[in-house]
């Protein structure tokens, strides 16, 4: 029997006032067993919370704290800009049972990994191995008896959960999987620059990654043990859009593999996956995902198209990032620690239209 029927989950957030910690806030206000103690920003200390998130006006009333003056919780939710939620674990450690780190610091395993795609020095190492990688439809297990969490990135999230079941599969060749990312200008956190100033980001279709996207990492660390000699490329576009990512994966089938393969795989793991939706239809004007569909929800949509020429198979995923990419998820696996229903405080259906 979970411990939250007897008493709340008494939560901190440290590093709330980005796009994630205000969506991580929104969310757990609506938690049943959640009781938020405090909120830190160093640049806010002081303020109101609806001072940097006014869509919280009336529903909280907090105001934000230094880290410093933080006190003992259960659960804190770290939401800082990467490299720099390591410099604090060990006093973090001190003050909560567990810690969920939505940021990059904790996502994979291998040290040289980290240092290679963030190309900066990592000052926990040993720290690496203590972290599970928080995607409850692929680690639920690891999740439930871990103390650290350390959240995936968002075009990770996306990526992984679309190719999961025909890689685990092996309904695809290892090779070339190319993933074709549209991103929104939210997944760039909530830090200005001149690519992010509106005369310069409005309307644009801008290709800023068209190599070496750090996410690259993640999916292959959570994929390769399924499928030997996979090779992810991905390239990123930045879209003139707020929330939300939508991810076209080409791969192709080994020989023999019918549509009916790619059904039954994604049947397989996630017909019992509140928060995965198969996409696939002939009529209407959403026939594959769609972000904007998606918006606020801790839903990942998923479609699929086979080139019967080519034998290329086309894989199509969408998300919010902030929600499902970020701090959706980090809820979900706080739910899954605690033993509650994973869709606590995650029961937003959308909007339409937006």
């Amino acid at each position: 029997m979970s411990e939250s029927i007897f008493k709340k989950i008494k939560i901190g957030i440290v590093g709330g006032s980005g796009y994630a910690g205000g969506e991580l806030l929104r969310l757990l206000l609506s938690h049943p067993h959640a009781e938020i103690m405090f909120i830190t920003s160093e640049k806010f200390s002081g303020e109101l919370v609806s001072l940097v998130h006014p869509n919280l006006r009336i529903l909280c009333n907090l105001r934000f704290i230094s880290l410093e003056n933080i006190k003992d919780v259960d659960v804190i939710f770290v939401s800082l800009p990467n490299g720099i939620s390591m410099q604090h674990m060990s006093f973090l450690k001190e003050k909560a049972k567990r810690i969920i780190d939505l940021g990059a610091d904790f996502r994979l395993d291998k040290e040289e990994d980290w240092e290679f795609w963030y190309a900066k020095e990592h000052k926990k190492p040993a720290w690496l191995k203590k972290f599970v990688y928080g995607l409850p439809e692929l680690n639920r297990e690891k999740i439930r008896g871990s103390k650290y969490i350390a959240g995936p990135g968002c075009e990770a999230t996306v990526s992984l959960l679309t190719l999961f079941p025909v890689v685990a599969e092996r309904l695809i060749k290892p090779s070339p999987v190319i993933i074709d990312a549209k991103m929104s200008s939210s997944q760039s956190g909530k830090k200005f620059s001149l690519a992010s100033h509106h005369p310069e980001r409005a309307g644009s279709v801008r290709s800023y990654a068209p190599s070496g996207h750090r996410h690259t990492a993640e999916i292959e660390m959570m994929l390769k043990p399924y499928l030997e000699n996979l090779r992810v490329d991905i390239s990123a576009t930045a879209i003139d859009m707020v929330r939300g990512i939508l991810v076209t994966i080409h791969s192709f089938l080994k020989p023999g593999v019918e549509e009916k393969d790619i059904w039954r795989a994604y049947r397989k793991y996630y017909h019992k996956e509140k928060f995965i939706r198969i996409v696939k239809q002939k009529r209407g004007i959403y026939r594959y995902p769609e972000p904007k569909v998606v918006m606020g929800t801790n839903f990942c949509d998923i479609g699929f198209e086979i080139d019967k020429r080519s034998r290329r198979l086309i894989l199509i995923g969408a998300i919010d990032n902030l929600t499902r990419g970020t701090a959706g998820q980090a809820v979900q696996s706080m739910n899954i620690l605690y033993g509650l229903d994973e869709s606590l405080g995650l029961e937003f259906p959308g909007l339409h239209p937006v």
